[in-house]
């Protein structure tokens, strides 16, 4: 499995990259509303939407609602947006902290729970949008951004396999450690670091709160990947889908990635907002 998912990662990785930093903008957010709309349908069958006429209605509703956003993303919208996702994410963390250690969730709520895959995926497209388009070295930003939670992967994977005894959420994902957490949190700082200095040429003074800005992102990738897990324990599956090898659906490989973007998105935009008013 380990050598299916290096595979892939070796494949898909280097066509991610030539796609953020070569490509306009417009190019990226279709392809990036491609990968979260192919998530979006994972996230309604783990929802319990069975029905393909239904299945056909939230995807056509979910197409409308990127082509929206694309037309508004210069707006009051995008910001707004953003900070939604980063407060759903907030509110998710208070949700996993009663489940974490007690009895998962039974009650069924459709409704809710496409709701939440609004708030999960929607801001994330947005932030990465507004990254891409919107800000000084945007597109190495964009990449910075998808880069942190990559390492925070590979570093969760090995320090938790080496060092992990005490669970994470043992009610959640059994398999996740704290061992896990901290390796992730020091692979994504340290990448964080990296990155700003080599490709987007950030000052010493400004390395600190980017490095500051990746702990809180890859905190927020952490609660991410346990809400995903906590939808697969309710809908009794192990992966969200098939679609890409050696990890499962679209929703396994994005599920950090959605909770990280909003939240590095408004760490950025503040960030500028602080080296502005200087």
């Amino acid at each position: 499995m380990l050598l299916k998912r290096a595979i892939t990662a070796a494949i898909l990785a280097p066509l991610v990259i030539l796609v953020i930093l070569f490509s306009s903008t417009a190019v990226f957010a279709f392809v990036a509303a491609a990968a979260f709309l192919a998530a979006l349908w994972e996230w309604a069958r783990l929802s319990g939407l069975k029905s393909i006429v239904l299945q056909a209605v939230w995807l056509i509703v979910s197409v409308a609602a990127f082509a929206l956003l694309w037309m508004a993303r210069f707006s009051f919208v995008a910001p707004t947006l953003i900070g939604l996702g980063v407060l759903w994410w907030l509110l998710a963390c208070v949700w996993l902290r009663h489940f974490a250690y007690g009895a998962a969730p039974t009650h069924e709520n459709r409704a809710l729970k496409l709701l939440a895959g609004a708030l999960v995926v929607f801001p994330a497209w947005i932030a990465l949008i507004t990254i891409h388009a919107g800000l000084p070295h945007g597109h190495g930003l964009a990449l910075l951004s998808l880069v942190i939670v990559w390492a925070a992967d590979i570093g969760a994977y090995f320090s938790g396999r080496t060092f992990g005894k005490r669970k994470l959420a043992p009610q959640i994902s059994p398999g996740k450690t704290w061992a896990g957490a901290y390796g992730a949190l020091a692979a994504g700082v340290l990448v964080t670091a990296l990155g700003g200095w080599w490709l987007l040429d950030v000052r010493a003074g400004q390395l600190l709160g980017l490095a500051l800005l990746a702990a809180v992102t890859v905190s927020a990738s952490i609660v991410g990947d346990l809400i995903e897990s906590l939808m697969k324990r309710h809908a009794q599956v192990k992966d969200s889908g098939t679609m890409i090898p050696g990890h499962g659906g679209m929703m396994d490989r994005l599920d950090s990635v959605f909770a990280a973007l909003p939240v590095f998105a408004a760490g950025v935009l503040l960030l500028n907002l602080l080296d502005a008013a200087r």
